[in-house]
C-alpha cells in the first residue's frame, strides 16, 4: 500500500472516520459521478470519479487500522459493483443512441469478469486457499486484464474524450472478456 494512503488513513481515522463510513462516502460520490456523466458533465463526473476511488482505496486503509469486519468487506465489495456497472449506465444515458448497444456489451462483460472473480472466491474459502501475496486482503481472487486500476483509467479516458465511448467501450469489454476467459480456466485447473 502507497504510504501517502497509509498518511491519509491515519488522519482520517484520528477524524472519526469510520472505513464504513468512507465506504459509503466513496460510493455515494460514484454515483454522483454517474448522475454527471448521464447529464454529460464529463470532467465533472471524472473527478467525483478519482475522489470515490480514492476513498475506496482509504476504506481499507483504515479497516486495517482498526478492525476489519466481515460485514464491511461485504459493503465494500457489493458497492465497488454497483459503482462500476453505472458508468457505462451513465454513459448510455448520455447519448442513448450511440452509446447504449456498446455500454450493454460493456456491462454484460463486466457480468463475467465480477461473477468469475466472486466464483473463484467462494470456493477458494471453501477449499481453505489464502493468498500468500496479498495477505491483506479479505478473501483470495484471481487477477486479470481489467482489475481496478485498468477500470479506472478506461473510465477516465472515457470522461476525457466523451466521443471515444464506443472505442473505449468495445475495447475494454474485450479485455473483460479475456479476463473472464483466464480466470474460468483457471479456476477450472485450480479446482480440478
Amino acid at each position: 500500500m502507497a504510504p501517502w494512503i497509509q498518511r491519509l488513513a491515519r488522519q482520517a481515522s484520528r477524524q472519526g472516520l469510520s472505513a464504513n463510513q468512507l465506504t459509503l462516502i466513496g460510493f455515494l460520490l460514484g454515483i454522483f459521478a454517474a448522475v454527471l456523466i448521464a447529464f454529460q458533465a464529463y470532467l465533472l463526473g471524472a473527478i467525483a470519479i478519482l475522489v470515490s476511488r480514492l476513498l475506496d482505496a482509504l476504506d481499507g486503509a483504515v479497516a486495517r487500522l482498526t478492525k476489519p469486519t466481515d460485514a464491511g468487506d461485504f459493503l465494500d465489495i457489493a458497492l465497488d459493483f454497483v459503482f462500476y456497472a453505472s458508468i457505462p449506465l451513465a454513459f448510455a444515458f448520455s447519448d442513448p443512441a450511440s452509446n447504449a448497444l456498446p455500454a450493454a456489451v460493456l456491462l454484460a462483460t463486466f457480468i463475467g469478469t465480477g461473477s468469475s472473480f466472486l466464483a473463484f472466491a467462494v470456493m477458494a474459502v471453501k477449499r481453505g486457499l489464502r493468498n500468500l501475496a496479498m495477505p491483506n486482503k479479505s478473501f483470495y481472487f484471481l487477477g486479470g486484464l481489467t482489475e481496478a486500476s485498468e477500470t479506472l483509467i478506461c473510465f477516465m479516458a472515457m470522461c476525457v474524450w466523451p466521443a471515444l465511448f464506443i472505442e473505449l467501450a468495445y475495447g475494454f469489454a474485450a479485455l473483460c472478456a479475456i479476463t473472464t476467459a483466464t480466470r474460468i480456466w483457471w479456476g477450472w485447473e485450480a479446482f480440478q
